[in-house]
């Protein structure tokens, strides 16, 4: 698994240099090349390959994809890190970007990032027809705003130190994280054309596929080390955070994230053994020390 990690990792990484390169060279770009490289385990770009091999799609494509998402996905975590959200000094073994640049060029590399991931969808890169391309554009606009990682992160911040029901802590998590593994998933289906009814079962995956994710997360907040981590650890009780930790204990989470594993497998096995890498990626998701 690791080296296929790796591997994914490498590529996309490649890709996002080769794009980045051809831009015109501005004061951001070392922020925004910050905050990207070398990134995280491209879990999310996985995702949208172990999908993708269930309909057979091109690997230079779904890279293209996986592209994006990790612009977003930096996007997020250099606004995550601020002093007014979540005041973290630490990101993947490194100092935070508004650490290394100072806060306000960190807030437009994070915007840089942001508008640089529909760049990708539009590039030539993506050998898929407009159509497919305005319709990953939607989903993902949809995936990235007030619908989803950012009014996942405003309910995050306004939970803290207050008695949340699960319902409550659910719906923020699937914002907060659940939305942009949804389209990790429905990104395949749609460039497939795939029904409208298929790509919702996709988007419930990818939603269960996050909630699944942030539990793991909250574990490893929960029960890991900084230096193991790649960032501050132990953060979630100091702060009051309501996770599912919080609410239904350490043991119950565990439980609690098996069950949603299982449904995952099971909803996807009409797809035979193509399935299996999909399997093979819950399996590190809810193994992973950071």
């Amino acid at each position: 698994m690791q080296n296929k990690l790796n591997k994914i990792a490498n590529d996309t990484n490649l890709f996002l240099k080769y794009f980045i390169k051809k831009q015109k060279k501005t004061e951001l770009i070392s922020a925004m090349k910050y905050g990207l490289f070398p990134g995280g385990k491209k879990i999310r770009t996985k995702i949208i390959l172990d999908i993708g091999c269930l309909f057979k799609i091109d690997y230079k494509s779904l890279i293209v994809i996986g592209a994006a998402v990790e612009c977003i996905h930096a996007y997020s975590l250099i606004h995550d890190d601020l002093p007014c959200m979540d005041n973290d000094s630490i990101r993947r073994g490194k100092p935070s970007t508004h650490i290394k640049f100072g806060e306000s060029t960190a807030v437009l590399a994070g915007n840089s990032l942001l508008t640089m991931a529909f760049e990708i969808l539009t590039s030539k890169n993506l050998k898929t027809d407009e159509k497919n391309k305005i319709h990953l554009i939607k989903i993902l606009s949809k995936c990235s705003g007030h619908l989803g990682i950012a009014g996942g992160q405003y309910l995050d911040l306004s939970f803290e130190k207050k008695k949340i029901s699960k319902n409550k802590i659910i719906d923020m998590e699937i914002k907060k994280t659940g939305k942009l593994f949804s389209f990790c998933c429905m990104a395949p289906a749609i460039i497939k054309k795939k029904s409208f009814k298929e790509i919702v079962f996709f988007e419930k995956i990818g939603a269960n596929i996050g909630l699944l994710f942030q539990i793991a997360d909250d574990l490893i907040d929960f029960n890991s080390s900084s230096k193991i981590a790649g960032k501050k650890t132990g953060k979630d009780k100091i702060k009051g955070k309501a996770t599912l930790i919080s609410l239904l204990g350490y043991k119950n989470a565990i439980k609690y994230s098996n069950k949603i594993k299982s449904k995952i497998i099971e909803d996807l096995k009409k797809y035979g053994s193509s399935s299996q890498n999909i399997n093979e990626t819950l399996n590190y998701i809810l193994t992973r020390k950071k």
